[in-house]
């Protein structure tokens, strides 16, 4: 089996000691990702924290050769599950009708006290034979 791990320029940098996404074999991990801008700017409204994060767990995806329609899971994690609704548009627009298994929770903080929203998924590559 083959591991690569990548770390996506343009993207904000890890807090910690891991990387944005992890391709082993045809699979994906992408990191959670939260709404912060690559230059450390936190918008204060739940939607544009959650375009931050989908757009970049996109880019961290993509980095490893995945797209949209092969994640298989989404995990989303809020500070306040109220806002769900205003989030599921933009779900909705980002994977059309490839719908994944997922995951909502409210959590009752992220890694800065300004974060509302954090996604992850996992991808599955069509194999190639």
């Amino acid at each position: 089996m083959t591991i690569e791990r990548f770390m996506v320029e343009d993207e904000l940098p890890p807090v910690s000691h891991y990387c944005h996404s992890v391709k082993a074999d045809n699979h994906i991990w992408v990191s959670g990702i939260v709404g912060m801008k690559a230059d450390g700017t936190i918008p204060e409204d739940t939607v544009s924290q959650f375009d931050i994060a989908i757009n970049s767990m996109d880019a961290c995806l993509r980095a490893a050769g995945g797209r949209p329609e092969h994640i298989v899971k989404v995990q989303v994690f809020m500070t306040d599950i109220s806002e769900r609704a205003a989030i599921n548009p933009r779900r909705v627009e980002y994977f059309g009708e490839h719908r994944p298994a997922s995951t909502l929770v409210e959590v009752s903080a992220l890694v800065d006290p300004r974060m509302k929203v954090e996604i992850e998924c996992q991808a599955v590559l069509p194999k190639v034979e």
